[in-house]
């Protein structure tokens, strides 16, 4: 491995031109077919094998009139003079709204708080005790996320012509989600990891290459993302893995290998000669281009164990970012060797090379080993006080409660919070989350009599606020009930509700009973993460343990890799809980509403910090191998090897950890917890496991890090990440040469 991207590095970076015209051929073609072939994207989200989504199927089919998978909005109103709305100058308000609404394009119907049936009774949703709260229902025609920007943007019209005038209005609705949101998180990323780059490399040109080619990855994904809509669905969620992912590992695999690539040319000392840059980008590539192909590939093997979950839009978010990462590992292999090739002696800066030249550039140990020093000198109690500071972290897990997260864990200047909060006060909070039941009747069942029977029930059910009187479609196959929870939609006891209901129609006999709703579609998502959990864990650490020790050769280095990672995450999750579900430091860290943690953050947390966590163990631990097989003894290869790359890894990590903290102090409290809870994953694996605990018990075993049994160690391959294989090719080589000069001179 390590003497085949030897010889591709070096390669690239004598024929940069010939790579160089490659790549443009490639961006051309992928931009041009993007350019062309690209359709809209597929907003559906759906989750087969469910019972909510074989319920929602089943509405669809049998309740065409209902129109169940069209968007809906509620505008809710409150009186803001005391006086009940239905009063004359509140209603005016409201029937104007509601005369405006009805002419609204892409609308199915609109339901007044006001609304009476022909007999005068009244169907609207107004509040029963004082009728100072009120809800006005509009369905349209096409699903929330493919509704068009007119179509919003009349709604925000509507309402805000209405307002002001002693009618408080908020609006709410799944909708809402087809309004833009632009973030410059991304931008922040990039700038921070700038700033980052420049402190490390001290010369500007070197600093930006990094961030070109992770930025042309992402770039190129996102173009190919674009063209695949053209012959397949794809999500509008897909490319937003891709492009944080493609991001971090583009500018971490860049990093990696001109850092090296300018340590082994300042070694070397022959900036200004340009075969020695060719060699040393060779022996760049050949070295630290293993780790990289080898961290790549852990992250592509937790990306795309994400599969197993068994919901379309995540496998298709994992796809794309395993792309994404396939071509980052491409582009530090073949097209940096090539910009860096370009770049010549200016990778350099000038007083960087006068350095070079006079030797300076290694006159005193760095801070990399000096620490690792300190760690080889006192590994117990590095290795004590990490494990208990992590442990004492990972604690609050313990009392970890997943969900998915409702409008009340929204900002409470969003308007989607305030009609939340309204909807409770005035109704319950059980009004947020609606639950819809369908039954598909068996053979000979009458749907009166199953209307009936379903209603009561229901209605012996402890949990449920208000069962609405069932009814059957047009052809007396189906029979369709509304059930309103006495609890929030995230609440635990909603979760109960839904699973107390479907035990005890499990035995109805009249028809095959399903609950459907966005609640009952949400605990489902979090029952399948739940019930994935387990296997995804065991297909993604077994493989990149397989990996590890192909990579170390070794049986201690890969279990201590993955038992620091759960130690990390655990922590990391402690944290979460800490903050997000019990509420310390709420302000801090802008939580409105303390709940349950949402569902998908431990699975994503295990996917993208274990290819982050592996990186980073990569490229610390292949040096300290490294200077190991070289005869250095254990200590003294742990201090060689973290002073050439810790310094890399904590540029790394602080890039990582930055791009994900921008997003603590979003408005959602469900990016904010995603931020807040990759952030502290990447500071606990990257600085206490990586930087401490690791060193510190591998000084602690000495040459037992590296023991493997001999009959293992002869039936793997050898994949020589460390680049032993190639020394000693390379040192044959100019022993071969030496020996031609001296033939020669004679």
């Amino acid at each position: 491995m390590a003497t085949f991207l030897y010889r591709l590095g070096r390669g690239s970076y004598r024929l940069r031109w010939l790579v160089l015209a490659v790549w443009v051929l490639i961006v051309g073609g992928v931009g041009a077919a993007a350019a062309t072939l690209q359709q809209e994207t597929n907003p559906e989200f759906v989750l087969p094998g469910t019972e909510s989504q074989e319920a929602f199927d089943l509405l669809e089919d049998r309740f065409p009139e209902m129109n169940a998978d069209g968007g809906s909005a509620q505008i809710v109103f409150e009186s803001e003079n005391g006086e009940p709305l239905t009063a004359e100058s509140n209603a005016a308000v409201i029937d104007d709204l509601t005369a405006v609404m009805e002419a609204s394009p892409q609308l199915a119907g609109v339901t007044s708080p006001l609304a009476t049936d022909p007999d005068g009774n009244p169907i609207g949703m107004l509040s029963a005790e004082d009728e100072t709260i009120g809800v006005m229902q509009v369905a349209y025609t096409e699903p929330g996320m493919e509704l068009s920007e007119s179509t919003v943007h009349y709604l925000e019209d509507a309402i805000a012509d209405a307002e002001g005038q002693g009618v408080r209005i908020v609006v709410t609705g799944d909708m809402l989600q087809g309004i833009p949101e632009t973030s410059a998180t991304e931008l922040i990323g990039i700038g921070v990891a700038l700033i980052v780059l420049v402190v490390t490399f001290g010369a500007l040109l070197a600093a930006g290459l990094p961030i070109v080619t992770a930025v042309l990855g992402v770039a190129l994904t996102t173009a190919g993302i674009l063209a695949a809509t053209s012959f397949m669905n794809v999500s509008e969620s897909t490319g937003t893995l891709a492009s944080m992912i493609g991001l971090a590992v583009g500018i971490d695999y860049a990093l990696f290998i001109l850092s090296r690539y300018r340590n082994e040319l300042a070694a070397d000392g022959r900036v200004e000669d340009r075969s020695a840059r060719a060699e040393a980008m060779g022996r760049a590539v050949g070295t630290a281009g293993s780790a990289v192909f080898f961290a790549g590939l852990t992250v592509i093997i937790a990306l795309l164990g994400l599969s197993v979950v068994n919901i379309p839009f995540l496998t298709e978010m994992a796809v794309a970012a395993a792309i994404t990462v396939l071509i980052a590992v491409l582009i530090a292999v073949t097209l940096l060797p090539a910009f860096a090739g370009f770049a010549g002696k200016r990778i350099f800066t000038a007083r960087q090379r006068r350095r070079i030249a006079s030797g300076a550039h290694d006159s005193k140990p760095n801070g990399g080993k000096r620490w690792a020093g300190f760690i080889t000198r006192h590994p117990i109690l590095v290795a004590a006080v990490g494990v208990v500071g992590l442990g004492a972290l990972a604690y609050p897990a313990m009392d970890l409660e997943l969900g998915l997260p409702d409008g009340g864990a929204m900002s409470e200047e969003s308007s989607q919070r305030q009609a939340y909060d309204l909807i409770s006060e005035g109704f319950g909070p059980g009004f947020n989350g609606q639950l819809m039941i369908v039954g598909d009747l068996a053979d000979g069942v009458d749907a009166t009599v199953a209307a009936e029977n379903i209603t009561a029930e229901l209605g012996d059910i402890d949990g449920i606020a208000v069962v609405g009187a069932a009814f059957p479609n047009e052809a007396g196959d189906t029979v369709m009930a509304t059930v309103i929870p006495e609890t929030a939609p995230a609440d635990e006891a909603t979760n109960e509700l839904v699973h107390a209901i479907r035990g005890v129609l499990a035995d109805d006999t009249d028809a095959n009973w399903a609950v459907t709703g966005a609640t009952a579609l949400n605990i489902d998502i979090s029952d399948n993460l739940n019930d994935a959990l387990l296997p995804y864990m065991l297909i993604v650490v077994g493989l990149a343990a397989l990996i590890l020790l192909l990579v170390f050769r070794s049986i201690l280095v890969p279990v201590l890799a993955t038992l620091g990672f759960m130690l990390s995450v655990f922590a990391a999750l402690g944290a979460l809980v800490a903050v997000f579900q019990w509420g310390w430091g709420a302000e801090l860290f802008n939580v409105d509403q303390p709940g349950p943690i949402m569902s998908m953050m431990p699975i994503l947390m295990i996917g993208l910090v274990f290819g982050l966590a592996m990186d980073y163990q990569i490229f610390l631990v292949t040096r300290v191998r490294e200077a190991y097989v070289h005869g250095a003894d254990p200590k003294r290869a742990i201090v060689e090897g973290y002073g050439h790359s810790s310094r890399v890894v904590v540029a790394a990590a602080l890039i990582m950890i930055s791009v994900f903290a921008a997003f603590i102090f979003s408005a959602e409290s469900l990016i904010a917890s995603m931020g807040f809870g990759l952030a502290a994953a990447v500071v606990f694996d990257a600085f206490v496991v990586r930087m401490a605990v690791i060193p510190a018990v591998m000084a602690l075993v000495g040459r037992g890090a590296w023991w493997i049994p001999k009959w293992l160690d002869r039936i793997l391959p050898n994949v020589d990440v460390e680049g032993e294989k190639l020394q000693r090719r390379l040192a044959q080589d100019a022993n071969e040469d030496e020996r031609e000069l001296v033939g020669a001179s004679k």
